[in-house]
């Protein structure tokens, strides 16, 4: 094996490269640097090893021959290890220093480009680092360096006289010294700055200013590493060009407490309308060891969630024609789509992702009938008592389980709201934060089964879905935010 230097990018987990994405889910070790994130170290399986080696103002997880010394020592066993650096590795992240043990050790290695954060941020914020007629190019540069010090590497006075676009990594508690250095060397102290927190992220914010008041500024506001600094005249354009804030959720930060591998759809709808979304899966979906399934004698067979179809379909072989014989129903219009996924198509659906629903739909039609009910192992028995009330020889088969996970922090809590698709994720989160009053929670329900679990437990609901699918879900999130 390999060992990889990947950029992580600007932040947002959706801005890795698809080759990054792809090495983290396979990867045997991972070695984490802070501003990696906390989104992507969840994608990983759940037996890799992950080692924090992050440094912060204060704090060292391992120094930078320790981390080399690591990569050295887990490449040599053949592994395959993901060094996830945020940004890219080779702008200012240190990563040929990582190259030049590795070679030097022997070990093959191999660098994947991530978005750099210097143009990343910027991007986010409405700021063009390079704009026809205002600036022709763009200097990045380290402000950790003090330019008070005469040793320093950092040349300000060429770059004051440069112009163009200057941005600043890691410069924020110089800034009154960086500022001073290039009026001082003859920038004009009514240059425009912006200063952009925690860019592309949830926590984003973007703070504006002058040479001349932009440290007065930041200190008033509590601007706070990491942040990334703008120098230049760009950054008055992003008065007419900025496009987060014109978004229906701009700003607003959500979380998505459905489990991971069923939350992209919501999280990429919810992102689309401008929303900083917080990945804070509260469930795993854990499928169940099943005997073959003979789905072929059965007249009617029930799918009752979107996590039901795959699993049902490999219960059975493989060969969605052993079904051709039996209807299919599914609840509510989400089930019919996963479904249609994996080329089956619901003879009924009820409009609303309740089992009350389908059983209304139901009941007049069963009796007599064999009917098997595809579900996960924790479900209501409302259908299955209900259709044997009305005649039907109900088989129950369960599929799968709902296991408890716990978010990362206490992101989810933090948002503006947070979106619950189901009873279990309800269950979930007060199991995650047991010693919280979760009362005052702006809570979004995708229907009354859900909304009775917030009830029940004290977590509060700020409103519930019209239509009880993901288009209800998004629009009570628009009513409620935009």
């Amino acid at each position: 094996m390999t060992v990889f230097l990947v950029g992580a990018g600007p932040g947002d987990p959706g801005l890795i490269t698809v080759r990054g994405l792809d090495l983290i889910r396979r990867a045997d070790v991972l070695v984490l640097d802070r501003l990696a994130g906390d989104q992507l170290p969840l994608e990983a399986r759940a037996d890799c090893l992950q080692i924090d080696a992050g440094k912060a103002p204060g704090r060292v997880a391992m120094t930078q021959a320790a981390i080399n010394a690591c990569l050295v020592e887990h490449g040599r066993t053949g592994a395959l290890v993901v060094r996830l650096k945020g940004g890219d590795p080779f702008v200012f992240g240190r990563g040929s220093e990582e190259a030049e043990a590795l070679r030097h050790a022997g070990i093959d290695y191999e660098v994947v480009p991530g978005i750099s954060s210097s143009i990343a941020a910027p991007a986010a914020a409405g700021i063009p680092v390079t704009h026809r007629g205002l600036s022709t190019h763009v200097t990045i540069v380290t402000g950790h360096e003090d330019p008070a010090k005469p040793e320093t590497q950092t040349d300000w006075a060429a770059l004051a006289r440069a112009g163009g676009t200057l941005v600043v990594l890691m410069g924020v508690g110089r800034l009154a010294r960086i500022a001073e250095a290039l009026i001082n060397a003859g920038r004009a102290p009514e240059t425009p700055v912006g200063i952009v927190e925690h860019g592309t992220l949830p926590t984003q914010r973007v703070t504006t200013g002058t040479l001349a008041t932009i440290a007065d500024v930041a200190a008033e506001a509590g601007v706070g590493s990491p942040a990334v600094t703008i120098i230049g005249d760009v950054v008055a354009v992003r008065d007419q060009i900025g496009w987060t804030e014109r978004l229906p959720l701009a700003g607003r930060v959500l979380a998505v407490t459905r489990a991971r591998a069923q939350a992209d759809g919501l999280t990429r709808r919810l992102t689309d309308l401008g929303a900083k979304v917080i990945s804070a899966p509260t469930i795993l979906t854990v499928p169940l060891a099943t005997e073959p399934i003979d789905a072929g004698s059965y007249d009617l067979v029930v799918v009752t969630s979107p996590n039901t179809p795959a699993l049902l379909l490999a219960a059975i072989g493989g060969d969605a024609r052993v079904l051709h014989g039996a209807e299919l129903a599914a609840i509510g219009p989400g089930t019919a789509a996963a479904l249609r996924e994996v080329g089956l198509v619901a003879d009924l659906v009820s409009e609303r992702a309740v089992a009350e629903a389908l059983l209304e739909r139901l009941a007049d039609r069963v009796a007599g009938k064999r009917v098997l009910i595809a579900r996960a192992e924790e479900a209501r028995d409302l259908l299955p008592d209900g259709l044997t009330h009305a005649g039907a020889l109900v088989d129950v088969i369960a599929l799968y389980r709902t296991e408890y996970a716990v978010p990362v922090g206490d992101g989810p809590l933090a948002a503006d709201a947070v979106t619950f698709t189901s009873a279990s994720t309800v269950r979930a989160l007060v199991a995650a934060y047991p010693e919280r009053d979760l009362s005052g929670l702006a809570g979004i329900s995708i229907g009354p089964v859900t909304s009775a679990a917030m009830r029940e437990l004290g977590v509060g609901i700020a409103l519930e879905a019209d239509e009880h699918d993901l288009d209800g879900l998004v629009a009570a999130v628009l009513e409620l935010l935009s």
